[in-house]
């Protein structure tokens, strides 16, 4: 048979995996997708990062809720479990970047999505910021020299607030350049720092267990003047609360994920359950090895008062070594998290300079210009240290209730479309089983997934005095996670008015993320 077509005519070249996918959403393939399953885990083990976070919060809970405050962490990991249960679901039926935005926006209306992705982003610049100082809890104690401010290196004190500024900022140069580099850079970085951290956190819980002082009874045992069991465990909680978000990340990089319907729901579960249980070890472990319960040291030094003082100035060192590790492989985990949502909004034209922002660069496979906003941002706020020791905890609470807000804008939609019975329960992933799928126990997870959610918000929002302003005499610091959170959602409103009013009415509204697409 003789072929009709003319002989210049060749056949299309094969599309890159996935971009057939995607195009059903309404984008083409521009990251590059060449993580597999070990690096989705680690793009959301990583942005929880147990050791930086248990190092940067333990002495906060420790101070507010003594030996009980262990007992928050099961208790957050069984809140948030139920959270992300909901969003292995949403990974599976929706493998877009900017994940947030992307399910707020398909689950509910286009403007709640954007506020969603707004709020979204916005904590996750915060939460970079907040790892950063994180460097301040280990570089000190590892080797004095790393104190280039003032000779205190206590974060609540004005010298070691300033210090942790200046570290921070190095450390946001330097994760700036990996998320500009290359997409396997960032890949390759991400793996072995977070294979460094699992190995680094199991042996820090195997010593630690090892030279036990006392009986894990001790948790029992309510501080005096923190207001009873339950105010130590809704003041402690922050520690846990801080420690264990961010599982989501491993959604925002499923437009860079191999099969991600069927590898994002897994590593979500799996790397928000490894880090809840190696968290929860560790803070064990500490305070049965802790040399002193009563010498006021737990509460300002934390972890790393244990590691030098109970399992000797070598092995502890070495340890901290790789708690510098983990810090930084966390901050570069959470920018690229943010970069990714930056990209993901800018791409469906809804963020100020959204051209330049939603470019990629096409031999990278990286979005050069939110890595610099986000890097640029951070450092920014970084400069509140200067200010007050206790911006340290301000920076810190606010990401968390920024994070938690924006989960909630999900987990919310995502119950009145179950109720409504709009929720797509069936589908397929890349190797043609099932998708992930909570089933009849859809609509209880759910339930409770946005109740804690919203409770836990509030906790955490609550503007304290005892705890965000010690000292007295900074009310904005009482006050500063409301604020902020006004802020950001005044911020938003301005730019959707101004967006209205400056569009050219001839013009096609572009919908493409607010489209329904469900999984085949």
């Amino acid at each position: 048979m003789t072929s009709t077509a003319p002989a210049d005519v060749r056949p299309d070249p094969p599309r890159p995996e996935g971009a057939a996918d995607l195009a059903r959403f309404g984008y083409r393939q521009e990251l590059h997708r060449s993580l597999g399953r070990y690096a989705s885990f680690a793009a959301g083990f990583s942005f929880i990062s147990v050791l930086t976070t248990v190092f940067q919060f333990f002495a906060f809970g420790y101070a507010f809720g003594g030996t009980v405050f262990f007992w928050t962490w099961p208790a957050v990991l069984v809140g948030q479990l139920l959270v992300a249960a909901c969003f292995a679901e949403l990974a599976a039926r929706y493998p877009i970047s900017g994940a947030i935005y992307q399910w707020s926006s398909r689950l509910s209306t286009a403007a709640f999505g954007w506020f969603a992705g707004w709020i979204m982003v916005i904590g996750q610049i915060v939460v970079v910021a907040a790892a950063a100082l994180a460097l301040q809890m280990v570089l000190p104690p590892l080797w004095s020299g790393f104190q280039l401010v003032g000779g205190d290196p206590a974060p609540t004190s004005s010298t070691g607030a300033a210090n942790a500024a200046v570290l921070g900022v190095v450390l946001l140069v330097l994760t700036t350049l990996v998320n500009i580099v290359d997409n396997r850079v960032m890949s390759a970085v991400n793996r072995i720092g977070v294979t460094a951290e699992i190995i680094g956190a199991c042996l820090i819980v195997v010593l630690l267990l090892t030279h036990s002082e006392r009986s894990p009874g001790i948790t029992f045992h309510t501080a005096p003047g923190t207001g009873g069991l339950f105010g130590a465990l809704l003041v402690g909680s922050f520690a846990a609360a801080y420690v264990m978000i961010g599982f989501d990340s491993a959604g925002e990089m499923s437009e860079e994920t191999h099969n991600p319907r069927r590898t994002a729901p897994r590593t979500i579960l799996t790397a928000l359950g490894a880090a809840g249980l190696l968290g929860g070890l560790i803070v064990l472990g500490g305070i049965l090895a802790a040399p002193s319960l009563t010498d006021g040291r737990l509460g300002t030094d934390g972890l790393s008062y244990v590691l030098t003082s109970s399992l000797g100035d070598g092995v502890g060192r070495v340890l901290l070594a790789d708690v510098v590790v983990a810090v930084t492989v966390a901050t570069l985990a959470i920018q690229t998290a943010a970069c990714r949502m930056i990209f993901s909004m800018a791409r469906d034209g809804r963020l100020p300079f959204a051209a330049p922002l939603a470019r990629v660069n096409p031999r990278t496979g990286m979005p050069t210009a939110p890595a610099l906003v986000v890097g640029v941002l951070a450092a920014a706020l970084l400069l509140l240290n200067f200010a007050s020791p206790d911006a340290f905890l301000a920076i810190g609470t606010t990401c968390i209730v920024m994070l938690y807000l924006a989960y909630a804008m999900v987990t919310g939609p995502l119950l009145v479309r179950r109720l409504r019975g709009e929720f797509p329960a069936g589908g397929t992933d890349e190797t043609g089983a099932p998708l992930f799928s909570l089933g009849r126990w859809g609509v209880p997870v759910n339930a409770l997934a946005l109740l804690y959610g919203l409770l836990m918000t509030v906790n955490l929002a609550w503007p304290r005095a005892a705890v965000y302003d010690p000292a007295g005499g900074h009310w904005y610091f009482q006050w500063f996670t409301v604020l902020f959170l006004a802020a950001t959602l005044a911020a938003g409103a301005a730019h959707r008015l101004w967006s209205r009013l400056s569009a050219d009415p001839t013009a096609p509204v572009q919908e493409t993320a607010v489209q329904e697409v469900t999984a085949a």
